[in-house]
């Protein structure tokens, strides 16, 4: 297949791949050069993870595979890069629930305000059998392979002024951003859903455009958003996380001990993203107190309450059986 033949959202991924002279294949043989595309800075965990992992898939296969990691969007956003890999144009990638969920909604439901109770229960997540079994079922509809699922942090919320129960959000002006889960979230509590680009969400602060706005820890720390807000509320309302997955043109290909590798390095490289990241947000909240702001524990089990509607709704992309089973999961 041609570049100019190509789906429209692939083709500047093509054309990069080509200029740095590496393969692309389009269910054919497998070359010998991995490459893996995702969207986070060099400087983040996952990054890190994924350059130790290809130094690990080469040692473990004598050689044989060698990965080449593609950061920062380089290949295309997670949209772009989740479409490439289907097509046999990336080989493997991370990206985020929401963007494998729409090939696979259930995957979405990962994503929802308060479908986790704790990080703890994210990882027992990820280690349970139902993880397992939604992984064999997007494995089954798309034939892609799900390798891995990496934590990518826990969004909080930022105010002027102490919050412990939904009820302290209700009205409250809170800067979210244009997509289903997250007004679902401002829903819950009854806030004003206020989207705002991220990057002039400093500016809406400060002026008072808006009262708040939620973000992971090192989103909060990186915009500088602790300047304009003195409160930090640990809400831990949602958890987004990162898939890893690699192509069935190149998972398709490899043997069964080959398999058994992939599946050994992603884990751990998962795994080690994970714990990096968490170490970031328990850091992070530290060096907030030692700022003088505020930093408060809320009631999230008053949170999870109110969540709890929108969860089970008919509007929903996953079933509410779905939800009963990720509540069960134990810590």
């Amino acid at each position: 297949m041609g570049v100019e033949a190509m789906h429209p959202a692939i083709r500047v991924i093509a054309g990069v791949l080509l200029s740095a002279g590496l393969a692309i294949s389009v269910n054919s043989a497998v070359a010998e050069t991995i490459n893996f595309a995702h969207v986070a800075e060099p400087s983040d965990p996952r990054h890190k993870a994924m350059v130790a992992a290809a130094d690990s898939l080469k040692a473990k296969t004598d050689g044989k595979y060698e990965m080449k990691v593609f950061p920062a969007s380089q290949l295309g956003g997670e949209k772009e890069i989740t479409e490439a890999v289907g097509l046999g144009i990336v080989d493997a990638v991370f990206s985020g629930v929401a963007f494998v969920g729409e090939k696979y909604p259930p995957f979405a439901a990962m994503g929802a305000p308060y479908m986790f109770r704790s990080y703890d229960h994210f990882v027992a997540f990820t280690e349970s059998p139902l993880f397992a079994e939604m992984a064999a079922d997007y494995e089954a509809e798309t034939g892609d392979h799900v390798a891995g699922l990496i934590y990518t942090g826990a969004r909080q919320v930022t105010a002027n002024w102490e919050i412990e129960t939904p009820a302290d959000m209700n009205g409250m002006k809170l800067r979210v951003p244009q997509a289903p889960l997250y007004m679902m979230f401002a829903e819950a509590v009854e806030a004003n859903a206020t989207p705002i680009p991220f990057a002039e969400v400093y500016l809406a602060l400060q002026q008072g455009v808006v009262e708040g706005q939620e973000n992971p820890l090192t989103n909060i720390f990186a915009k500088k958003f602790y300047e304009v807000q003195s409160h930090v509320i640990l809400t831990e309302h949602m958890t987004e996380a990162s898939i890893i997955i690699i192509g069935q043109h190149l998972w398709g290909k490899l043997n069964d001990e080959e398999k058994a590798i992939f599946d050994e390095v992603f884990a751990k490289a998962a795994a080690d993203a994970s714990a990096g990241i968490r170490k970031s947000e328990v850091e992070l909240a530290d060096w907030f107190k030692e700022q003088g702001l505020t930093v408060v524990t809320p009631d999230r089990v008053a949170f999870q309450a109110a969540a709890k509607p929108l969860l089970t709704s008919d509007d929903v992309p996953w079933s509410s059986e779905l939800f009963d089973q990720i509540q069960a999961i134990q810590e």
